[in-house]
């Protein structure tokens, strides 16, 4: 199965124990698929069932009288989701009945596909009070709300109460961080080598025009002993290369006589 098929089969087995939470999240799968509810998820169907049996007391595998109707929209109407526990058994109804998720391991996405734009703009500001910052994006004559950010879909998993997907996925998003961790420090060794690189052969360069254009003899001792050492260890880094001078130059030293070199050398350019 799907990453978003595990979200929603451990959705399906979690039931609220107050009526109002109740009715708020059957009221969320009415409102995004209707009264008449179908899925092709028979757990999902066996939940609507259920959910219409304790808050209702209506069984559906009956039809549907005009008083039953009657009193099911009425109260749907006449919803006002005050409590945290009702938004969030709200919340989760509208994703078992239209909402997906991305695999965690390809892309990090969360949506749930309203009809109407009053209906996306009503669950964009349930889940906002979440400290989450859905955004809504019409697709094919619907209106989708959804959220990109790793850490916000937790959260939002963690609402829905889907605590084992909630591992799940923070799992995968350690393994990423790690991933991405170890890629930044290799690539930021690899750029500091080939910087070092670079600044060495440019050394070189340097020095090598001053000795085939007016030779080491006529440059300060000092400057003389750091083109030559220079000259002999090619690939030593500036920290080693004060080793070799008498006395040893400290990096900061190194750095003092490589820049009058280059600086010569540009004047004879």
């Amino acid at each position: 199965m799907s990453f978003s098929s595990d979200v929603k089969v451990e959705l399906v087995k979690q039931f609220s124990k107050s009526k109002h939470c109740q009715v708020a999240e059957l009221a969320a799968m009415i409102m995004q698929e209707g009264l008449y509810f179908e899925s092709e998820n028979p757990m999902l169907m066996e939940k609507y069932a259920t959910l219409m049996k304790r808050a209702f007391a209506i069984d559906i595998d009956k039809p549907l009288n005009e008083a039953e109707r009657k009193r099911i929209m009425e109260a749907i109407q006449s919803l006002y989701l005050e409590k945290m526990c009702c938004k969030r058994a709200f919340i989760r109804g509208a994703f078992l009945a239209s909402g997906s998720m991305s695999d965690p391991n390809k892309a990090y996405h969360f949506e749930i596909v309203c009809r109407t734009p009053e209906q996306a703009q009503r669950l964009q500001e349930l889940m906002a009070e979440f400290e989450t910052e859905p955004k809504i994006v019409e697709r094919k004559n619907h209106y989708v709300v959804y959220l990109k950010d790793g850490s916000q879909i937790v959260d939002m998993l963690n609402v829905m109460e889907a605590y084992v997907s909630l591992m799940n996925l923070e799992n995968v998003r350690i393994i990423k961080e790690m991933r991405n961790s170890v890629n930044r420090q290799v690539n930021c060794e690899t750029a500091n080598i080939n910087k070092t690189v670079n600044a060495a052969v440019k050394q070189i360069a340097d020095i090598e025009l001053i000795r085939d254009t007016i030779g080491f003899d006529n440059l300060p001792a000092p400057l003389r002993e750091m083109a030559q050492v220079r000259l002999e260890h090619r690939e030593a880094p500036l920290k080693d290369l004060g080793a070799y001078l008498n006395p040893p130059v400290g990096k900061s030293g190194i750095n003092h006589r490589l820049r009058k070199l280059a600086a010569l050398a540009e004047d004879l350019r």
